[in-house]
């Protein structure tokens, strides 16, 4: 392919693309297709002889569209988002053509320096403490993945801590064997919601992992008293605690643990590398109202979020900020001969080669770059909090229906997540009417595969603290209420066909009370719990629930006690 048939086929493509993204509503948002189906409708090998670009491309339609999952759909609402935009598809065209490997930086300046200014730019956007900008001994660089920056902190506090513990020893033999010795007893920790990558981390590193309680009456978050009793027993049976990860949005419920009192922890533990893991939630910070979260970090050794989960910044793209660069460089630098250069030997320049385990790497900082100069922050923080309001708008459906579903979490960031309403059982000890769990599972799983199953929507569920629940979480480019009412409207037929009858929203004749939340602002976040006597209150059936202005104090539901 030359220049002149380059021309003419990104042409095409790119008509193709803008022509899948006008209609990615109207796709269906999940391939349908049997494990295997594409061996059959390709060659058992490659040509022999090269292809007009013109069969390529019309390949795409035959047999890759159909086995794609839309995640760009707006009935997309399963997991977190992945999200993409135009200006960074530019950014990859780009990074592809220079095509640079750019392990020094002398291999292509531009792609090391570019990267340095964007992650201050992105620090700076977060309200990230002034340590975690270049200018000091920490900094930004960009991932691949959350999972890919968990493994380098994993392989970085292990190595941290022995260099610590072992100072004192002479170089040799010796050294080496109590390092290994050392090795088999640290034990990386994490809130039993914690996403899988740092369990996996610690696999990768040869080290234990323990997880630590997050139970449901704490908000499914870490807190200091459970951290620190943690600690304290492994302490007890002689194991080393040398890692934590600090979840800010978990992946289950977008839980917070307490970064307040971990960071007060944290003070008598120095020896532990605390890494936030905030790879959805993260991008929220661009909005002023979620910054307070940031003035702990200082207190932490690493940051992280993913921008191409829910930031437009297309997959992959992880950034990942230290506190104190020399902790990663400690650990990843090596300097074969073939690396010395001029530039490298006098430390006038940054090698992110020795801040990971990988060592060429991309050009990705051009498609941040494009993004932040497309949309600017006030366009980002518009982008985000559409989609917060969306979540607080699904929230509000689910509750107006108490008789099919209970919120367990909700609304975090956008997601919701609840169970289905088994029938009421009879066994009744007071006034307390007892619901069989079991039932409840399995009327959820039975209403969410129901759902997933007529493929006009695409969700997921999840197990928390012996719940299964179904979580909702609509945060595509392309996300409307329309959608959100439409999944609900799906999800209450399914509710019903599986209990059998059309249910009917009641206030129950055993019920005494009704408590009423009321939900501030977004920005204040103040929630207030009333206790009013059943027979003062009316209680509409299947009454809405509506959104009023965000500085006004409303009515979100009602809660039988």
């Amino acid at each position: 392919m030359d220049s002149s048939q380059f021309r003419e086929a990104a042409h095409s493509a790119i008509e193709e693309i803008v022509k899948y993204y006008d209609t990615i509503a109207e796709r269906p948002v999940v391939s349908s297709v049997e494990p295997g189906y594409l061996h059959p409708l390709l060659p058992e090998g490659p040509p022999e002889e090269g292809e007009e670009w013109s069969k390529i491309q019309s390949d795409i339609d035959r047999v890759i569209m159909p086995g794609l999952t839309h995640w760009q759909s707006p009935k997309f609402m399963a997991f977190f988002p992945c999200n993409s935009s135009f200006p960074a598809m530019l950014g990859d065209m780009y990074s592809g053509a220079f095509n640079a490997a750019a392990f020094n930086w002398i291999c292509s300046p531009a792609v090391t320096e570019l990267e340095t200014i964007v992650m201050d730019w992105v620090a700076k956007m977060l309200n990230l403490p002034d340590c975690y900008l270049s200018k000091g001994e920490g900094g930004g660089i960009i991932q691949g993945t959350a999972s890919e920056v968990v493994v380098t902190a994993v392989v970085a506090a292990r190595e941290r801590i022995i260099r610590r513990k072992l100072a004192d020893m002479e170089e040799g033999e010796e050294k080496l064997d109590k390092a290994a010795e050392m090795r088999g007893k640290l034990v990386a920790l994490g809130s039993e919601h914690a996403h899988s990558s740092t369990q996996k981390a610690a696999i990768i590193a040869g080290t234990r992992y323990r997880s630590i309680p997050a139970p449901q009456e704490k908000g499914f978050r870490v807190t200091a008293k459970a951290l620190e009793k943690t600690i304290e027993e492994c302490d007890a049976k002689g194991m080393i605690p040398f890692y934590l990860t600090v979840t800010l949005g978990s992946t289950a419920t977008c839980a917070i643990d307490d970064l307040e009192g971990i960071a007060e922890v944290a003070k008598d533990y120095p020896d532990i590398w605390i890494h936030v893991d905030a790879a959805y939630a993260g991008s929220a910070l661009v909005c002023p109202e979620y910054q307070h979260h940031c003035k702990h970090f200082a207190h932490f050794d690493s940051f992280n979020f993913n921008l191409h989960k829910w930031l437009l910044v297309n997959f992959d793209c992880s950034a990942f900020f230290i506190r104190k660069r020399s902790d990663l460089t400690d650990t990843y630098t090596l300097t074969p001969s073939y690396l010395r250069n001029n530039f490298t030997d006098k430390g006038l320049v940054t090698d992110y080669r020795d801040w990971q385990i990988p060592l060429g790497r991309r050009f990705r900082s051009l498609k941040v770059w494009f993004v932040l100069r497309t949309y600017g922050v006030n366009g980002l923080r518009k982008f985000i909090r559409n989609h917060v309001q969306l979540g607080e708008y699904f929230h509000g459906l689910i509750e107006s229906r108490p008789d099919l579903f209970t919120v367990v979490t909700g609304p975090a960031f956008g997601l919701t997540t609840f169970h289905v309403n088994p029938p009421r059982g009879k066994e009744v000890m007071g006034d307390e009417v007892y619901e069989t769990s079991k039932r409840r599972d399995e009327l959820t799983k039975e209403v969410y595969e129901l759902v997933n199953s007529k493929g006009e929507f695409f969700l997921t569920s999840t197990v928390v603290d012996g719940v299964y629940v179904i979580r909702v979480v609509s945060a595509t480019p392309s996300a409307e209420e329309k959608y959100l009412k439409r999944v609900f409207e799906v999800l209450v037929e399914a509710a019903e066909e599986r209990l059998g009858k059309k249910a009917i929203s009641r206030v129950p004749k055993a019920a005494s009370v009704v408590r009423l939340i009321y939900k501030g602002s977004l920005k204040s976040g103040i929630h207030h719990t009333s206790l009013i006597p059943l027979r003062t209150l009316a209680v509409t059936q299947n009454a809405k629930w509506k959104s009023t202005p965000a500085n006004t104090v409303r009515c979100a539901s009602w809660i039988l006690t």
